[in-house]
């Protein structure tokens, strides 16, 4: 059975909006190496639908010369949770369908590891449900004051730290698992 390793930029107030606010930061290199670990295990990327409408644009076109991830995010297959979307447009894309945890458990065993990125609503109905193994958190040394986190309210859940980093432009990354 696979895996979901879910990928957030948080601030310190865990807000996980669209992270154009991590620009002022900039990206150290061995975030990108974090990176690059957590998706080099995965089989597949597990996306909602307003973070699939986000990255097709950003990633399609992109290029190995351009970014190293490219190759990962244009040749890897997309899962797509959507009630609403009905092509894609991405190719390696396919849509599942609404939100249904049968369904993602079927996939973590059909496809084997998933990465997740951005999808708030997806992470948070993850963590409700107890799907997400693993949570990459990389917080910037911000608070947001309000918007999405990756925590729902009235969901409660214990998890052990199984890593850290601290990067040279002050972000921390948190891996955590959910402790039984």
């Amino acid at each position: 059975m696979g895996e979901i390793l879910v990928h957030e930029f948080m601030s310190l107030d865990g807000v996980i909006d669209a992270p154009v606010w991590t620009a002022e930061f900039g990206f150290d290199p061995k975030m990108g190496e974090m990176l690059a670990a957590v998706t080099g295990r995965c089989q597949g990327i597990l996306l909602g639908r307003t973070t699939y409408q986000m990255f097709e644009p950003a990633w399609s076109a992109r290029t190995v010369e351009e970014d190293p991830g490219a190759p990962f995010f244009n040749d890897t297959k997309k899962y797509v949770v959507s009630g609403t979307l009905t092509e894609t447009t991405w190719r390696n894309s396919e849509i599942i369908g609404p939100y249904d945890a049968d369904r993602i458990r079927a996939l973590k065993d059909e496809v084997g590891d998933l990465y997740v990125s951005g999808s708030a609503t997806l992470v948070r109905a993850l963590v409700a449900d107890g799907l997400a193994d693993q949570l990459h958190l990389f917080m910037y040394p911000i608070t947001r004051g309000g918007g999405p986190h990756v925590f729902p309210d009235g969901v409660e859940g214990r998890f052990e730290l199984a890593g850290s980093d601290r990067y040279d432009n002050g972000v921390l990354h948190l891996d955590l698992r959910p402790k039984a």
